[in-house]
């Protein structure tokens, strides 16, 4: 799962901001620090999903060794993966639907971070671009 350092400091009004150092659009904050921390997911996904619909690349994150971090969902993963290889490979949504034999509507779906895609449609679409899905189980920390 990708895991996106972050700066938390306590802002000037007594709530927390928090920022990202790879994707520095986004922007987000709580009045306490959970709060921040569970608004910075989605603020980063919110920002990232504009990348989407920019057709820019999604930056991949930096170290976060030493650093506050979020952790993206393993679906949000697999679908900010699928993504930048389709922009990488040149794949426009209507060729990749072709590629995967499925409607355009439901590439769109696909790539949308809110949507609760299947995984054997994320197999399939990472299969189609020459990538494939490795699993881990650790215990809980």
């Amino acid at each position: 799962m990708l895991r996106y350092p972050i700066k938390l400091e306590k802002d000037t009004n007594d709530t927390f901001l928090v920022t990202f150092p790879d994707v520095p659009e986004a922007v987000t904050f709580g009045d306490t620090r959970d709060d921040a921390l569970v608004n910075a997911i989605d603020a980063l996904e919110s920002m990232i999903m504009a990348k989407m619909d920019d057709k820019e690349v999604i930056p991949m994150p930096s170290d976060v060794s030493g650093n506050d971090y979020i952790t993206l969902s393993a679906l949000s993963t697999a679908k900010i993966f699928i993504y930048n290889a389709m922009i990488e490979n040149k794949i426009n949504r209507w060729e990749f639907a072709k590629r995967i034999g499925c409607h355009p509507p439901q590439i769109e779906r696909l790539l949308d971070l809110n949507h609760a895609s299947r995984l054997d449609q994320i197999e399939k679409a990472l299969n189609v671009l020459g990538l494939r899905l490795v699993m881990e189980f650790r215990k809980a920390a």
